[in-house]
């Protein structure tokens, strides 16, 4: 981070302009490689929601007149300067959370800069007006929108909620993750020089008990869209109920990646663990379980023990690492903790384990860890490990495959893998379950992205993602 942005972070960002927190308190970060402090943020207090709510209040009617394209066009140039930014943006997130460099600069840089820059393209295939019948149906904005994103893909969950809802016609208060905070300051700050009007968009930092119920619970906030666990997501869902908000939740999940018996079983295996292990396993739609046939058991621990030994953990700022630690001693010492309860209640342990790898005592490193025979009862089958724990479960036969698919309270994300696409297609269709990968389908930032069941409910990205900060009015001629 420049020294210029990292003098902006004892402050917050509201009604376009940088002003002093309520009060002097503030929230170390932590380099996660290090466990050295890299920085700190306000740890804003209800008085600063207030003060942004106010904000965004008073923007939101000369925000809502512009047009669409217009609001559009303003994004395409906040995605144009996150491009600019995109290396200073990719090192700060490896810094904070752990994210490998390579992996930082094209997930966590780059998908931030699509979405923005996707706005303009997006607004021409929406029905922003329609007849049916002797009625004219228009889509008008929510109002005003409070966002609160996680620390896992923080700039990227904060795009996919800020840029859609601009391009709506929605003004925005945005708590990001205090964990991983920092790459929302340089997101205001491109605000600021864009020049965004003052009030469309406000940044205010602090915790999820004081600032994220302050905007939660706000009678100036018309709308919440909120990321993270399953538990903080019950709890907007019942704060947000009081007032009837609408709330768009992304939460958990527990996804499986069905290998059939006719798929190829290395380049299914092989790109399995990569999608389980992809930021340190730190990913709500990562395919943690990895269903395959019984028979095949021995081949596919095989195939995945020769993989592991391929896997490069250390500094994320090394090119040659492939598994960088993860966020914060909390969260290594939830992660170990699983695996321990994993070996205690049977599963068996291909590789990996509770210690710290060789030589890596210092940041918070797990080792990459797999366990078979693993059945639906157990803890590591049905709690989100959000870590680097990829779990094998075998099945008899394709219906018993798909009970096993959808056995988790979770629905976000899966996978089918299948030597004919028509077989996956039509087992996919039998997975409860808000998106899946067809034989390893690349994530596409334009499709709707969301889930069933605890997995939250509402969609992001693409057309979908500006749907949900639009309200619809019916005028009878």
């Amino acid at each position: 981070m420049n020294p210029a942005t990292l003098a902006r972070t004892s402050q917050l960002f509201i009604g376009g302009a940088w002003v002093d927190p309520a009060t002097d308190e503030a929230i170390e970060v932590v380099n996660a490689t290090t466990e050295e402090v890299m920085g700190s943020v306000p740890a804003g207090t209800a008085s600063d929601v207030d003060a942004a709510v106010a904000a965004a209040n008073a923007a939101a009617e000369p925000w809502s007149e512009l047009s669409p394209n217009d609001r559009a066009a303003i994004c395409t140039g906040i995605g144009a300067r996150l491009q600019d930014r995109a290396e200073e943006i990719a090192s700060l997130i490896s810094q904070e959370l752990g994210s490998p460099l390579q992996q930082s600069l094209m997930i966590q840089a780059g998908l931030p800069a699509i979405t923005f820059m996707s706005m303009e393209h997006l607004v021409e295939h929406l029905p922003w007006e329609e007849t049916i019948g002797n009625s004219l149906i228009v889509r008008e904005p929510v109002g005003t929108v409070g966002a609160i994103t996680p620390w896992n893909y923080p700039l990227h969950q904060i795009a996919a909620k800020v840029a859609p809802a601009m391009t709506a016609g929605c003004t925005i208060v945005v708590k990001p993750s205090e964990v991983a905070p920092l790459s929302a300051f340089i997101l205001a700050e491109i605000m600021e020089e864009v020049g965004v009007p003052p009030g469309v968009f406000n940044l205010v930092t602090g915790t999820g008990p004081v600032v994220g119920e302050a905007i939660v619970t706000h009678a100036g906030i018309d709308a919440v869209s909120f990321t993270g666990s399953t538990v903080a997501g019950r709890r907007v869902s019942e704060l947000a109920a009081a007032s009837v908000k609408p709330v768009t939740l992304e939460l958990g999940g527990k996804s499986a990646n069905l290998i059939l018996d006719d798929a190829d079983l290395e380049t299914a295996v092989v790109d399995g663990i990569q999608k389980c292990f992809i930021n340190s396993g730190q990913t709500c739609s990562a395919l943690t379980r990895m269903l395959v046939p019984r028979e095949a058991l021995p081949t596919v621990e095989a195939i995945v023990q020769a993989a592991i030994d391929e896997v490069k953990v250390g500094d994320p700022s090394d090119p040659k690492t492939t598994l960088g630690p993860l966020v914060s001693d909390i969260q290594r010492e939830r992660v170990r903790g699983l695996i321990k309860t994993g070996i205690e209640e049977g599963a068996r342990l291909v590789c990996g384990g509770s210690e710290a790898p060789e030589g890596l005592d210092t940041g918070y490193f797990v080792k990459p860890t797999v366990f078979s025979d693993v059945t639906p009862g157990m803890t590591i089958a049905q709690e989100e490990v959000f870590g680097p724990v990829l779990v094998i479960m075998a099945y008899e036969d394709e219906d018993d495959a798909i009970s096993l698919a959808n056995a988790t309270r979770y629905g976000l994300a899966g996978g089918v893998w299948s030597a004919d696409e028509e077989r996956a297609k039509r087992v996919a269709r039998r997975m409860d379950t808000g998106q899946v990968e067809i034989n390893g389908g690349v994530f596409n930032p334009l499709a709707p992205f969301g889930g069933r069941k605890m997995s939250g409910h509402g969609r992001e990205l693409g057309p979908y993602g500006i749907e949900d900060y639009l309200s619809l009015k019916s005028m009878q001629l």
